[in-house]
């Protein structure tokens, strides 16, 4: 995949304008010849505008989604810690970083810049969008925005308004940021650090389940005398991601963007938006995944006018969206 930007003046929902705000994003070609099919994914919470990276067994050459026969997109939202405009980057007003001074993003805003790059590139029609978790919510907003563009959707893992449990967890995790004494005093990146682990970890349980965390976390001497296997994954987790170059501030941002999505807002509620989709849909739940269950999926899925709803099962949670390549692949060639 290959990294491109473009710098655009981006209008905020929730009021006021980012002037020259730089939006990477990723292609399979360096440019679109008019005739590729066209495949453009959203990414989710913590991941980037590359999707082989975070997707290996289901993008790139020869995998189901093919960078060397089609033209695959993928923006890196505003908020994001990998190269869009976000509280990382410098304000322009100050010559200081945005960090906490970084306006409110909301999933709108994001699609707005995801029109902004398919204008750039050209892109009239777009083959199949993509999104699954947070990218879900991104692919629905932008399906009900220009209906006409797309020809299929397939939104995984995902719903059509942020429900009272996810934003439940993600207040758990903006107060583990904020515990941390040196997320407020916003001095440098570094800020939030250990906040940042612990909001990890607690992301991830929602992200698995109970079965999932019984296969791999399991304690291998059954003698043990304190349990510590899954308690050095969490630390772990939250590590990484601080190694991968994600900070506490791009991830409150992005936190408070999920709060912002309501399909309906404005649009005469959730059921009249999810009618206006002119794409064929896929809708597909995961079995285990708590943040959206199967119970709600086959509901709003029958609010579309033409889709198909798929249930698969996974012992990985919400997880089973990145993992269970082989059950989605099989979806997406139907």
């Amino acid at each position: 995949m290959i990294r491109n930007e473009i710098s655009i003046s981006l209008d905020l929902e929730a009021g006021g304008t980012l002037d020259a705000a730089k939006i990477v994003f990723h292609t399979s070609h360096p440019s679109w010849d008019g005739k590729m099919r066209v495949v453009w994914i959203c990414h989710a919470l913590t991941a980037n505008s590359d999707p082989c990276d975070w997707w290996p067994q289901m993008v790139g050459e020869g995998r189901p989604i093919d960078t060397a026969s089609g033209f695959i997109v993928c923006v890196n939202v505003p908020g994001s810690s990998y190269g869009s405009v976000s509280p990382s980057c410098v304000n322009p007003g100050t010559g200081r970083l945005w960090l906490l001074d970084f306006p409110m993003i909301t999933v709108r805003d994001m699609v707005s810049a995801m029109i902004a790059v398919r204008k750039h590139l050209g892109i009239c029609h777009v083959d199949l969008l993509i999104g699954s978790s947070i990218g879900g919510f991104q692919a629905l907003e932008w399906s009900v925005t220009e209906p006409d563009i797309f020809s299929r959707c397939c939104f995984i893992a995902t719903a059509p308004r942020v429900s009272p449990y996810l934003s439940a967890t993600v207040e758990a995790q903006r107060m583990a940021l904020e515990a941390d004494p040196t997320f407020r005093q916003a001095r440098s990146l570094e800020g939030g650090a250990a906040g940042l682990r612990c909001a990890r970890a607690q992301a991830l349980i929602s992200y698995r389940c109970f079965e999932g965390y019984g296969l791999t976390q399991r304690e291998e001497d059954e003698d043990t005398l304190f349990a510590g296997r899954a308690a050095s994954y969490e630390r772990y987790q939250g590590e990484k991601l601080l190694r991968r170059g994600f900070d506490a501030y791009c991830y409150y941002s992005l936190c408070n963007s999920l709060d912002s999505h309501n399909l309906g807002r404005g649009r005469g509620g959730v059921k009249a938006a999810l009618g206006r989709i002119k794409a064929y849909c896929s809708v597909v739940s995961i079995d285990t995944d708590s943040l959206f269950p199967p119970s709600e999926g086959r509901l709003w899925a029958a609010d579309i006018p033409s889709s198909e709803y798929y249930e698969i099962s996974s012992r990985f949670g919400h997880d089973g969206f990145l993992l269970e390549t082989a059950k989605l692949t099989a979806i997406l060639m139907r």
